[in-house]
């Protein structure tokens, strides 16, 4: 009787470790994306697919001078793609920007600005001394 009032016991004990709280740790923290430095080019992400480079130019000259604004689009639909690229006159005007759009509704969909990245140069694959057309003929 003793062992099977053991078992039990055990086994509420388990069972309320199970459901405790405690007895999960949290996930461990992602790691922070390294940030941009600070340039005059923003990058804008989570552009509504009916943005157009007009209407970007336009949300994003309230703080300052647009030298340039692109919404990057679909190759074959024409579509915004979802996110762009605005270059203003100066770095402090860039940061203004930031400051005004960054989370701030655009078409109708919240938007999120940041200082573009330098772009990585890529590297073309390596080919076996045969044109690429993408198809690897047997040998």
């Amino acid at each position: 009787m003793a062992a099977v009032a053991a078992r039990a016991g055990a086994a509420r004990a388990g069972f309320r470790r199970m459901f405790s709280v405690s007895a999960f740790a949290p996930p461990p923290p992602l790691a922070a994306r390294p940030a941009a430095e600070p340039c005059n080019n923003l990058f804008v992400s989570g552009l509504n697919k009916r943005t157009t480079t007009d209407g970007l130019r336009e949300a994003f000259s309230k703080f300052g001078q647009v030298t340039e604004a692109r919404v990057i689009t679909d190759r074959i639909s024409g579509y915004s793609r979802g996110f762009g690229f605005v270059k203003y006159a100066t770095v402090e005007e860039a940061g203004e920007g930031i400051k005004g759009m960054d989370g701030k509704f655009l078409d109708g969909w919240v938007i999120f600005a940041e200082y573009a990245k330098e772009r990585q140069a890529q590297q073309p694959p390596q080919s076996a001394g045969t044109p690429s057309s993408g198809y690897q003929y047997p040998r």
